[in-house]
């Protein structure tokens, strides 16, 4: 049966399917020794794709499994050349070639969840579906109601985005600082650490708790578990689309007083040719 490349490449643990089809655009990809080429389809059973050289093989058992990232560790798989930073790879000692779904950044612990299921990854990670994931955050200062509502209402960022709508609210209050829970849908680079810089409300940690149905639980920095099958079933199943609003028009109809001025001018300009 044929099948879409990239989703072929990420059913054989290859990596996301986002990450497959930039394997296919820089040319690490061929079927039948030509160079693949985006969108294109091919049947694994009979045609010879490559990647990078070497022949893909069959589908891989799907493993997932849910870690705890401690800070100071990269969400990738491989670090760039000449960067020794440990990876959340090098935590989880199994075979098969797993990768995190979606990121977190360095100096942000919390859950994410490493797999080799490219349909689920990106079920997870692409907006359309508007899953949620949820953080309890610290800042080094206590917001007020202002405050909270600005950030639940969206940002403008430094490079003029303006982030989506959020639900932020206070948990409990630690010294002059404060602990927020903050759900949302979206996850840009280093968006919490920026709203709260302009909030004047600076982070001190940032610790993610949930994404979609699954919760981190009480793995400690640097544990990971195996998911149950129902804990994986719950994340094939969600489905939380935003809906499509569909734009009405309606005839426009210009005002009176300019209805008047233009029949005036039609009469004048009458008037003139009967002269």
């Amino acid at each position: 049966m044929e099948e879409r490349i990239h989703k072929i490449m990420a059913q054989a643990g290859i990596a996301s399917r986002r990450d497959c089809e930039e394997y296919i655009i820089t040319g690490r990809v061929k079927v039948n020794g030509k160079l693949a080429e985006i969108g294109q389809k091919a049947d694994p059973t009979k045609d010879r794709i490559t990647v990078d050289g070497k022949v893909l093989k069959e589908p891989e058992k799907k493993v997932y499994i849910a870690l705890h990232k401690p800070r100071f560790v990269l969400s990738t798989v491989d670090a760039e050349k000449g960067d020794d930073r440990k990876t959340v790879r090098d935590l989880i000692p199994a075979s098969e070639r797993l990768y995190p779904v979606g990121r977190l950044d360095f100096d942000s612990e919390g859950l994410i969840l490493m797999t080799n299921d490219g349909d689920l990854a990106q079920k997870l990670t692409h907006p359309s579906h508007g899953h949620t994931k949820e953080y309890s955050v610290l800042l080094a200062r206590q917001p007020d109601t202002e405050q909270i509502e600005t950030w639940k209402r969206g940002v403008v960022l430094t490079d003029g985005y303006k982030t989506q709508k959020a639900q932020v609210r206070i948990r409990s209050l630690a010294g002059k600082g404060a602990w927020i829970q903050v759900i949302m849908k979206e996850g840009r680079k280093r968006q919490i650490r920026e709203i709260g810089s302009l909030l004047g409300l600076p982070v001190v940690k940032i610790l993610r708790i949930r994404i979609g149905s699954l919760r981190l639980g009480t793995l400690k920095p640097g544990e990971w578990r195996e998911l149950a099958p129902e804990e994986v079933r719950e994340l094939q199943m969600e489905e939380v689309r935003t809906p499509v609003v569909k734009k009405t028009y309606r005839k426009y109809v210009p005002p009176k007083k300019e209805v008047e001025k233009v029949n005036k001018k039609e009469e004048a300009k009458k008037f003139i040719r009967r002269k």
